[in-house]
């Protein structure tokens, strides 16, 4: 389905080529979203100021199913808005990303955050012990891995949280940072 694309400029007539670029721009978001059903393009130069002169200042609304995603670019700051195609093309680019966001979160494409491995301490010495985790897996960590140099409170049968090494020490699957976890932890 083609998107409706609507354009309106204010208080200035519409530059040469101005259709063509925000048609290239529109073809551009319909690549990283396939589902937008309307753009708006709302283009207008500020009041004149005596001292900045004329600057431009862009809106872009793009409906999709479910929302709609709005982008105003009202910078009096920057001079280089004096310039429309400059102010458009920095509109266009903040959509760009915001449809990006949009499209990763509606895709499921979202970081989440993994919480960290979780295991107890099943042997322990003088200055290391090994933590077996929930899956099984031993680790090998040190006495200067436990933070807030808590080592020695920890026994045999603590519960910690910690950060598995990528590489393995000469002793096996290391923890590089272990956290003891008080006894409200449930999990």
């Amino acid at each position: 389905m083609p998107i409706k694309l609507q354009t309106t400029f204010r208080n200035f007539a519409e530059p040469i080529l101005a259709d063509e670029r925000i048609h290239e721009r529109v073809v551009r978001l319909e690549r990283i979203y396939p589902r937008i059903m309307s753009v708006h393009v709302v283009a207008e130069e500020s009041h004149r100021r005596h001292h900045t002169g004329k600057l431009f200042q862009v809106r872009i609304d793009v409906k999709v199913p479910g929302g709609e995603i709005v982008v105003n670019r009202d910078h009096h700051d920057k001079h280089a808005h004096a310039d429309f195609f400059v102010a458009l093309r920095d509109a266009f680019a903040a959509m760009e990303s915001q449809l990006k966001t949009y499209a990763a979160k509606q895709s499921g494409d979202t970081k989440t955050h993994e919480a960290p491995p979780h295991g107890k301490v099943t042997l322990i010495y003088p200055d290391y012990g090994f933590i077996t985790s929930d899956d099984g897996l031993q680790f090998y960590f040190h006495a200067n891995s436990v933070v807030d140099g808590k080592f020695d409170d920890l026994d045999i049968g603590s519960e910690v949280r910690f950060v598995a090494a990528e590489n393995e020490s000469e002793k096996g699957p290391q923890a590089t940072t272990v956290h003891p976890v008080g006894k409200h932890h449930l999990g």
